[in-house]
């Protein structure tokens, strides 16, 4: 059984429709990245989950009991990681997460070891008696993590966790979050990264618009087989643009040359292949385009979010 089941979930604010029927689930020892541009309702719905948001329809169940049924002890098995560092610059790293240990109950040796255990895992005992207003901006972001996870939670929601962040920081961050899923922990992981979403996530959701378009295993979505058919064109305008329509997506554009995908041929050999791309050529051609490279490329999640929400990850 899952250990957070969503159905059906909605949120309006006045007349803007921020979610609009999202479902999803997440198991135990799960990462499940979330995936979508700025305004696509993952924020929302991550709010919500975490109690910080009221719903306009839908259920958030947790170990099989529905959110507002006991909302204070629930909320107790979750760990949120905001974007936004949770975090006081005027405390050392070890007086933040002796604070946030606090209040979550602990005290005396119980607390020292979850303090020393927090620092240890983030890799940051050796800097716990520094002012956190000296930390580097990594040294933060795993100090903000340390201080979610602290209490040592069932389902963690992790909000850009890595943004910003330098190599060795972001490495230390996903290594914590492996780590998290190895013990059995359900997790959340919202990223602009989708390096990060394609090594870390069984499953993904891909939101836009308060909508989720593409939600399922990360393989079964990608289908490794697929193969795209990638053309360099030369004498590109917004004319040709219009000619190629829907036939093509557009890639890159420097100038008067543009990167354009006929999307979905398979690993059989491509169906209908010779077709669609002496089609494309005949329009290229007749809209005084020139064909200069032709290549092949594996389908990838960037292409995936490409071709769903019309847009890339960062626009």
């Amino acid at each position: 059984m899952s250990l957070l089941q969503v159905r059906n979930l909605h949120k309006r604010y006045g007349d803007f429709t921020a979610l609009h029927d999202v479902s999803f689930e997440v198991d135990r020892g799960e990462v499940l990245g979330f995936l979508g541009p700025n305004g696509a309702g993952k924020t929302t719905a991550m709010m919500i989950l975490a109690g910080l948001r009221t719903k306009d329809g839908g259920e958030v169940i947790i170990q099989g009991k529905r959110l507002e049924e006991d909302p204070v002890s629930l909320k107790r098995l979750m760990g949120v990681v905001p974007q936004e560092l949770a975090i006081y610059p005027d405390l050392t790293g070890e007086e933040n997460l002796d604070f946030f240990g606090s209040l979550y109950g602990y005290s005396g040796a119980d607390l020292r070891k979850r303090v020393a255990e927090g620092l240890e895992r983030v890799g940051l005992t050796e800097f716990s008696r520094q002012y956190v207003r000296a930390y580097s901006g990594g040294m933060k972001r795993r100090l903000n993590f340390a201080v979610g996870v602290l209490h040592e939670p069932q389902l963690v929601i992790l909000d850009e966790p890595t943004v910003g962040v330098d190599p060795q920081s972001r490495s230390h961050l996903l290594d914590c979050v492996r780590d998290l899923a190895e013990k059995g922990v359900a997790v959340i992981y919202c990223s602009h990264y989708m390096e990060e979403i394609e090594a870390m996530c069984r499953r993904v959701a891909i939101f836009d618009h308060g909508r989720m378009l593409a939600y399922g295993p990360l393989d079964e979505l990608l289908d490794r087989d697929r193969r795209d058919l990638e053309l360099q064109v030369e004498g590109w305008t917004p004319g040709l643009a219009e000619r190629l329509g829907e036939r093509v997506a557009v890639g890159e554009v420097r100038g008067s040359t543009a990167v354009v995908t006929i999307p979905r041929v398979d690993g059989a050999g491509g169906t209908n292949l010779t077709q669609r791309l002496s089609e494309v050529i005949s329009l290229l051609q007749a809209g005084a385009g020139q064909l200069s490279h032709i290549q092949t490329k594996e389908y990838t999640l960037e292409r995936m979010f490409l071709e769903k929400t019309g847009r890339r990850l960062r626009d």
